[in-house]
């Protein structure tokens, strides 16, 4: 297998030599739908997140989410930024075990917390029982939404053990899945639980 660049790596270089070549005023390469990592501005703050069982600490502007700070300045990509509205769940991850929609929330809330994101879900290589049930039902089609699913799954088993069909359909009405993969969404998640 290839131990080339990964591709955030070379999208990153991508845009830092197109930077370079705008300066030069010559040609600049396509940036549509990229998003270039800014540093952080003089008020950035030192915020400690315990996120998946690792103490990290990073510099964040006060003003940016929960998700942006995970996605852009720790490198977890799990969570997804869908409509950047709270509609969609894609981004959900656990705080302190319970679920919340990292983009709606500023990363500087949660200095000293313990965050879960999917990435933190497995032991090593064996994958929690939501991540199998999912797997075993076919839980998912083009896999946007899924991390987000997974955990508010997760948090929603923790909530409640063993929901009812309808309880799963109710629990899980915050996460839109695009491709309607409800069924077998709710399928799994009735597996994971035992019901």
């Amino acid at each position: 297998m290839d131990d080339g660049p990964s591709r955030r790596a070379f999208l990153s270089r991508g845009l830092t030599a197109g930077a370079g070549l705008a300066a030069l005023g010559g040609p600049q390469p396509p940036t549509a739908g990229v998003t270039a990592t800014v540093s952080a501005p003089p008020d950035a703050m030192s915020i400690t997140l315990t996120v998946n069982e690792r103490r990290r600490t990073v510099r964040v502007d006060p003003r940016v989410s929960l998700l942006d700070a995970l996605r852009g300045e720790l490198g977890l990509t799990g969570p997804k930024k869908g409509c950047n509205q709270g509609a969609c769940g894609a981004c959900t991850v656990l705080l302190e075990g319970q679920r919340i929609l990292s983009c709606l929330t500023f990363a500087a809330m949660f200095d000293g917390t313990d965050i879960t994101t999917v990435e933190g879900l497995a032991d090593g290589d064996e994958l929690h029982p939501v991540q199998r049930a999912f797997i075993e039902h076919d839980g998912f089609q083009c896999g946007f939404c899924t991390s987000g699913q997974v955990t508010s799954a997760v948090g929603l088993l923790a909530e409640n053990p063993s929901p009812s069909r309808e309880e799963i359909k109710e629990g899980m009405s915050g996460n839109l899945c695009r491709c309607a993969a409800y069924s077998n969404i709710v399928d799994a998640v009735e597996s994971a639980a035992g019901v």
